[in-house]
């Protein structure tokens, strides 16, 4: 899972860039970056949540 994070940050970027290259009226590249900083964002996150060390358990 850790890995799959890590290909994703890099997907969010080129698609913020493709928008910036495409889309030529300025709500649709704003849409677009937005969509880009999310998929990085989840990239981030599941990049961040695969290198933490699982939990232990606490047994009652």
């Amino acid at each position: 899972m850790k890995y799959a994070g890590l290909l994703v940050l890099p997907a969010g970027f080129f698609l913020s860039i493709a928008a910036l290259v495409l889309f030529p009226s300025a709500f649709g590249r704003a849409v677009f970056v937005v969509c880009g900083l999310a998929v990085e964002g989840l990239g981030l996150a599941v990049a961040v949540r695969g290198h933490m060390p699982p939990r232990q358990e606490r047994r009652l």
